[in-house]
């Protein structure tokens, strides 16, 4: 590794070095930047493409749960069990889709209209009430970034929604997404969302129950806790509503 051009020239050690200068030091932290960089989206490419086939095991929000609630609870373990695409409840898929990305089989990982609206509502209430994310955009964040926002953060969310959008399937996105959101405190994916609040499998959800896990997306902990608050109900039966109005990836 010492011996490559680049190696050198970082460490100022080739043949025709001279005493460096500050912007030589500036340079060689740029070019050291953009190399890690790209190195990191070499690690996140190489994931997406082993997802293709493999599940994956955890989530960077899962991990980052798990760290918060093991400080109070030691020895505290999310509640997660992979569940495959075609034993998820068809009432979910339509539910999740109608409830959180209605142009999901149309859009190439990001919907400008849903963005543009979420701008206006936003600027409208002079704070963030709505967020105009896709389920892809979704699953970029849940799958390799922390819950901090940062300009950073968002623009590697849109490289990160870009590869899944490439490499996986939509069916291969949804079964993912469906497997590793948050649904509560603790609660991951899925199977466990069913067994939580319904004691039955994804397989076996009804569309009411589908459509209320749907619901409590955008804030599942909350809803954990307060599962029967009146604009939950409301949502809840709007999303019931328009799920039959959707189509799922087959």
């Amino acid at each position: 590794m010492r011996d490559s051009f680049f190696t050198k020239w970082l460490l100022n050690e080739h043949s025709s070095a001279q005493p460096l200068t500050m912007g030589g030091y500036v340079k060689r932290g740029l070019a050291l930047l953009v190399t890690i960089i790209l190195l990191y989206q070499i690690w996140i490419f190489l994931h997406i493409c082993w997802w293709v086939k493999f599940n994956p095991s955890s989530s960077s929000f899962m991990e980052d749960r798990l760290e918060i609630i093991q400080e109070k609870r030691p020895d505290a373990e999310l509640k997660y069990k992979w569940v495959n695409y075609e034993k998820i409840s068809i009432h979910l898929k339509r539910a999740v889709i109608a409830s959180e990305d209605a142009k999901f089989l149309d859009h190439e990982g990001f919907d400008w209209e849903g963005i543009q609206k979420a701008y206006e509502k936003n600027l409208k209430k002079g704070k963030i009430v709505a967020g105009g994310s896709t389920i892809s955009q979704q699953l970029a964040k849940n799958l390799f970034l922390s819950t901090k926002r940062t300009p950073w953060r968002k623009a590697q969310e849109v490289v990160i929604t870009l590869m899944l959008e490439k490499i996986l399937t939509k069916r291969r996105i949804l079964e993912i997404y469906l497997n590793v959101i948050e649904w509560g405190n603790g609660v991951f994916g899925a199977e466990a969302a069913a067994r939580h609040y319904y004691k039955t499998s994804a397989s076996k959800l009804s569309a009411g129950q589908a459509a209320r896990l749907a619901a409590m997306i955008p804030n599942p902990r909350f809803y954990d806790a307060h599962q029967y608050t009146r604009y939950l109900n409301r949502r809840t039966a709007t999303i019931q509503a328009r799920m039959y109005m959707v189509d799922v990836p087959k």
